[in-house]
Formats: C-alpha cells, sequence, structure tokens
C-alpha cells in the first residue's frame, strides 16, 4: 500500500456562509454541488484535485491563547500564482495576516473562525 495523495483536510466552522465568505470571496474557491446532506451544515471547497471540507460544528478551539503567526498553529497550505493580488484583497476585507518567516513568498492569515491558512506564492 502507498499513500497516493491527499484527498481533502476538514475545518471546523461557526458559521457557513460566514466561512465562505473568506474561502470563496477571498481566496476565490469553487463550491462542490455534490455534498450530500450530512445532517449538519458545511460545504465541499475544491482545491486542484484536493478539497477543503467546512463542517458547521461548535469549534473546540479556543480562539485566545493561539499564537500571532499562524505557521506556529495547525494550518492548512495553499498554494497561489499571485501573492501581491491576495495581499490587495487581504487588506480590502482588513484581514490580518504576517509573513513567513521561512523567506519563501508566503503569508499566514486566519479564517473567521481563527483557523491558520498558509498562502505559498508558486515558483
Amino acid at each position: 500500500m502507498a499513500v497516493l495523495a491527499m484527498h481533502h483536510c476538514s475545518v471546523i466552522v461557526e458559521n457557513t456562509e460566514k466561512a465562505l465568505n473568506f474561502y470563496q470571496g477571498i481566496l476565490g474557491l469553487d463550491v462542490d454541488s455534490s455534498r450530500p446532506d450530512l445532517g449538519y451544515p458545511g460545504a465541499w471547497l475544491n482545491v486542484g484535485q484536493q478539497q477543503i471540507h467546512l463542517l458547521e460544528l461548535p469549534n473546540p478551539d479556543p480562539s485566545e491563547g493561539r499564537p500571532e503567526h499562524g505557521g506556529r498553529d495547525r494550518h492548512t497550505a495553499l498554494l497561489v500564482d499571485d501573492l501581491d493580488e491576495l495581499v490587495i484583497k487581504l487588506d480590502a476585507a482588513s484581514i490580518a495576516y504576517t509573513l513567513s518567516k521561512s523567506g519563501r513568498r508566503a503569508l499566514f492569515c486566519r479564517d473567521p473562525d481563527f483557523n491558520a491558512v498558509e498562502i505559498i506564492e508558486k515558483q
């Protein structure tokens, strides 16, 4: 047996529509309409051949006491083709971010539920 690829990651959100404003509105991800009724609200978002599953459930993680820099917290990392364009969108939406400490063209921000997201510009 060999692990071939990552299929999806799940992110707990308090409000799916609020989360979609970030993941769809800011990051530009498409919603996969094939998500069945799972008994709770949520959304599946396409990221190339992989997905992010938004699960609308009570969040067990506190928003206080988390590292300011998302690179020191659990995070989902995404590749983009233009980091500068994303910075303009984040600034316009007043979404805070920190630059990667690795020296790469990358930044960390948080979604409305304080989940960390790393955005890396593909070289």
